[in-house]
Parts: C-alpha cells; structure tokens; sequence
C-alpha cells in the first residue's frame, strides 16, 4: 500500500537532524518514507502505512494546536511506539509530556522510563534493574526530588555500596566522608542537575538530604523518607536485608543496579541477584528491567552493551564464561 500525507512548516523536529528520525519511523513502522516538498510518501503493508500516517497526521494536528516538542522527544516517543504497538503520539504527547523536577523538566525517554516513573509514584519500593544508562538513577533522584518539594516526604536518603573501600579505606587520607564521597559522586551529580547547587548544600546541611555508604542504614527506621539504594548489584546479602527492611512509614524505596556488573569479592554473593529471587513475587514491589534500548547516552552505548551481551552469551555457550548474565523476563 501506497499513500500521501500532507505535511507543513514545523516538521523539522519529526524528520530529524539528518532524518534520523525519518528512517527510525521506517524501520520501527516497517515502511519506506520518501519527504517531497509538500507530502511525505508512505510505502508498505497496509497497516503499517496507517499507522506511520496517523503518526504524521497527529504530528501536524499537534503543531497546529500549539504542541511543541522539544529536542529529542519526538525520537524517544518513536523508539515507544516501537516497542508499544497501541501507543499513539498524541497519547504520549499528552500522558508523556514532561513532568517538573526542581529547576528541571524531564521526560521520560522510552517505554520502560515510563513504566519505572509510574511504578515509583504507585508503590512503595521499586527495583529499576539494567545496563548503565538508562536513567535509572537520575529519574529515581529526580522522583524523589518531586516527592520533597511537593512534601509527600520530609527527608531524602541516598545510599551506595563503597564496594571497593573495605581494609583500604584507612590508607585513604582525610576524614571518614571524605574518605567515601567518592564512591557517593553519581548522586551528588545527579542532585545538582535536578536542583540549584546552594539549594542541596542547605539540605545536606540541614539532613534533609542524606547521602552515605550503605553501611550507615544500619539499625535505623526510615520514616517519611524517599530512600535510594543505587548499585544494590554490590550489596551483600545480608546488606541488602538490612536495607529492605529499614522502610518506615510514608515512605518509599528505590534499588537500582546492573547485575552484570557485580564488583564483589570472590565467593560473595550479590544481595541484589538474591533479593530478585526472594522478594519478587511480594506484593506492593515493582520490578522493572532495562535493557539496551534505554540507553540515553550517545548510541553507540546502546550497540556497544549490545555487542558485550551477545559475547558474553557467546562465552557462555561455550562453557567458558564466568560473567552474570541477564535472566529472561
């Protein structure tokens, strides 16, 4: 099947820079696109074609109805509806439109940010498990941002794994903290993007923004707090126990980490790989997985983490491999 859609001034951001985003709408609508000077000519099964020309057509209603996107939108709603077959444009227009986080305005960039956004306002403790890149992190931050400043909690705690410090640390000059900031610097970096620099440090200043090593939860109740616990993949068991069962009232928890990335020592096991076989199927926690297809770092990172999985699965298949892989979901 073969059509036309009539297109206007404003179209610049649906093509894309080079028309990257023209030929993402191919391959992911399994068309072939052809942009003349008033009509976009679309080629393909009859399906595909009227869902490629809805596409366009709600692009154009959108512009003409004051919509404007902004960069990159326009390519994270198509790798959506890519993977979502029933999500239309207009839809995630409206629905995906960005939310406000501090000083900063975010929109979640694929189907399954989306999924980790509304899991983490709907339930209590949510796992964000998946390659690095994916927001995971950074939209835990900023949700938990929200929650402050909109007083759904009074406090925020941060908590990492120093994985690497152990023994060491006491070589390491300064004090305790200085000794550890380290290994806590993605959360602050993550903090300063999403709030004024002065506005953090009044907070940290005042603990209503804590960030310290996983080890500090350590007999406390958290209550009224959104609580993250970033790289879980470098728990212990008996760390990640600890931390699971520190939750108070009014409060909510958030454990992100790559299990293919797992730093511990030989022989230790990751309280993250045990805590999706043990608490999985308990109800009120959400689990959302991410994979390559997340990434929001250049695209090579996407082909790259590609390429490592199919290697290590390659190894593994041969009986020589030692790495974690990602179990189906």
């Amino acid at each position: 099947m073969k059509t036309s859609v009539r297109i206007q001034k404003g179209v610049e951001e649906l093509i894309g820079t080079y028309d990257g985003n023209l030929k993402l709408l191919e391959k992911c609508f399994q068309v072939s696109a052809r942009l003349s000077d008033e009509a976009l000519e679309i080629e393909g099964g009859e399906g595909n074609v009227r869902r490629a020309q809805r596409l366009v057509e709600e692009y154009t209603d959108l512009i003409a109805g004051g919509t404007r996107f902004e960069s990159g939108e326009v390519e994270a709603f198509l790798r959506i509806m890519c993977q979502d077959p029933d999500a239309t444009l207009k839809g995630l227009a409206e629905a995906g439109r960005p939310r406000a986080f501090g000083k900063k305005s975010i929109t979640p960039k694929s189907l399954n940010q989306r999924s980790y956004v509304d899991s983490i306002e709907r339930h209590d403790m949510v796992f964000g498990i998946g390659p690095s890149g994916t927001g995971k992190t950074y939209l835990a931050v900023a949700m938990a941002v929200d929650a402050l400043l909109t007083k759904e909690v009074s406090r925020i705690i941060l908590a990492r794994p120093a994985v690497e410090a152990g023994e060491r640390l006491g070589f390491l000059p300064g004090t305790l903290q200085e000794k550890v900031n380290p290994y806590l610097r993605p959360l602050y970096d993550a903090l300063y993007d999403v709030l004024d620099p002065d506005r953090v440090e009044r907070y940290i200043e005042k603990s209503i923004i804590e960030i310290a090593p996983i080890a500090f939860m350590r007999g406390r109740t958290l209550n009224d707090a959104f609580v993250i616990l970033d790289e879980a993949q470098n728990t212990t068991s008996e760390q990640m126990k600890m931390f699971l069962t520190r939750l108070g009232f009014n409060s909510k928890a958030v454990v992100t980490g790559d299990i293919t990335q797992i730093d511990l020592p030989e022989g230790r096991r990751s309280g993250l790989v045990e805590a999706i076989e043990v608490v999985s199927k308990v109800p009120g926690i959400s689990f959302i997985y991410f994979n390559e297809r997340d990434v929001v770092r250049h695209n090579l990172v996407q082909r790259i983490i590609r390429a490592y999985e199919e290697f290590d699965q390659t190894r593994a298949a041969g009986g020589n491999s030692k790495n974690h892989q990602i179990p189906g979901h």
